[in-house]
């Protein structure tokens, strides 16, 4: 679980939200609260964005929503709860299992 922070502003909070972009389909399922987890490959940009990292906030857009989005249409704000590392095999990532960040987006911000 990623707890530790290089995102801190003077007074030791997270003064940053990690900005994640969703397909349509699993920023639903996650509005729905069928969807606890979102999944990022294991590359050197995950890591780089998640280890070792606190975050105010998980924010997901359904795509690039123009200016932000509007929260609970095109925006979903969560909880930081962190990541786990899991391998998974899903029809988005192919047939082979793939070693992916799995983001706890199960908590709801606002």
């Amino acid at each position: 679980m990623a707890n530790s922070g290089k995102t801190e502003n003077r007074l030791g909070s997270p003064s940053r939200d990690l900005i994640i972009p969703v397909k349509g389909i699993y920023f639903d399922q996650i509005a729905a609260g069928t969807k606890s987890h979102e999944f990022r490959l294991q590359t050197p940009h995950w890591t780089k964005r998640l280890d070792g990292r606190t975050y105010r906030h998980v924010v997901m857009t359904r795509g690039y929503p123009k200016s932000g989005g509007v929260e609970g249409v095109t925006r979903l704000t969560r909880v930081w709860r962190g990541y786990d590392l899991r391998t998974i095999q899903h029809e988005h990532f192919g047939a082979v299992p793939v070693s992916v960040f799995a983001i706890d987006v199960s908590e709801a911000a606002v």
